[in-house]
């Protein structure tokens, strides 16, 4: 059986629960560097957004897919033929 890279686990994260965080990437997936991640998904045509959310400890950031995008309507068709969950 083939190991699951990283941004498989991110990517499969982001098609079924449609955002994520660093501390999710972190905990669930071992992904310290979910920027990285996200940079090359949106350069390989992923449509994600970035919100910057502000708590009373500091600031993080939280991916989601732009689920109104043409882009990601196209993309989720062909997602789910590939898609190895």
């Amino acid at each position: 059986m083939k190991k699951k890279t990283k941004t498989t686990m991110i990517k499969n994260h982001l098609y079924n629960y449609g955002k994520i965080t660093s501390w999710e990437a972190i905990t669930k997936y071992k992904a310290t560097r979910l920027s990285g991640i996200i940079f090359n998904l949106k350069a390989d045509g992923w449509p994600i957004e970035s919100e910057i959310k502000k708590t009373q400890y500091g600031s993080f950031a939280e991916y989601s897919i732009d689920v109104k995008s043409s882009a990601w309507k196209k993309f989720e068709k062909n997602y789910r033929s590939y898609n190895v969950r």
